[in-house]
């Protein structure tokens, strides 16, 4: 992938990026690596100041840390306000990380958990797609690419369950809706469907139920989240441009199809 020069630089936004063994800032740093702008925002308003300075330390591009709700309107909304007063380059690319597990069964499942799962993990991709969209359209380049699951794919089996299962499944949906939609102005919409990846995402997961899911993969060990980081960012690229409203597998063999 050829790295951006200052000349054409774009900004990619990259959301659940506050924890420092997350997905999300593992593709933040690949993004800065390849010379993007970045925008790093979480609901952890700590973890996104941390991200953003790790970046900054790192990286000789331009970075903004910015605190949201990717599941609250409003949140968004002001995110996208405040990198568009910046003086950051276009945004170029949306990578939706932002998610939380749910373990629950479908039938322990109550109301509020089942509203929150879809709110974070499907609703998010949506709002903040939809607040950057405009820009890409009107800068002529644009890159989104949402996070999906393994889970969706074969209905659970992993750690979460079936609401995380349907939110996962939705985002496939959304993918391909969005794609169609937009191929008319040449943005491109992807989903990544990771199996089990090496973060902290599984909260109370205990060390023999880690070494379950790896000893469950094909390929014997769980995805790094730099793997993961790899995937978007090359989706994001114009070497990618005609790629658009695939579900993208990366899950060590885990399913197959």
């Amino acid at each position: 992938m050829q790295v951006q020069s200052p000349a054409r630089q774009r900004t990619a936004v990259v959301t659940g990026a506050g924890s420092p063994r997350g997905i999300g800032l593992a593709t933040a740093r690949r993004f800065a690596q390849e010379g993007w702008a970045v925008v790093v925002t979480d609901l952890n308003a700590e973890g996104v100041a941390a991200s953003a300075q790790t970046l900054t330390d790192e990286f000789d591009v331009p970075v903004l840390g910015v605190a949201s709700d990717v599941a609250d309107p409003a949140s968004v909304a002001a995110l996208a306000e405040q990198v568009a007063a910046s003086d950051l380059p276009p945004v170029g690319a949306v990578a939706n990380i932002a998610g939380i597990p749910s373990p629950s069964s479908f039938l322990e499942m109550g109301i509020e958990e089942w509203n929150r799962v879809i709110a974070v993990n499907l609703t998010g991709d949506f709002l903040v797609a939809q607040a950057f969209v405009p820009q890409m359209i009107e800068n002529g380049y644009g890159r989104v690419v949402n996070m999906s699951s393994v889970t969706a794919q074969h209905g659970g089996g992993v750690f979460s369950k079936t609401g995380y299962a349907a939110a996962k499944a939705g985002v496939i949906g959304l993918t391909k809706g969005m794609a169609r939609e937009l191929a008319q102005y040449g943005i491109t919409v992807n989903a990544v469907a990771p199996g089990v990846v090496d973060t902290d995402i599984r909260v109370g997961s205990s060390d023999e139920n880690e070494k379950a899911l790896s000893a469950a993969v094909p390929l014997g060990r769980q995805c790094r989240p730099e793997e993961i980081a790899a995937l978007y960012v090359w989706l994001c690229s114009a070497d990618a441009g005609y790629i658009t409203g695939t579900t993208q597998s990366i899950n060590g063999g885990t399913y197959v199809y």
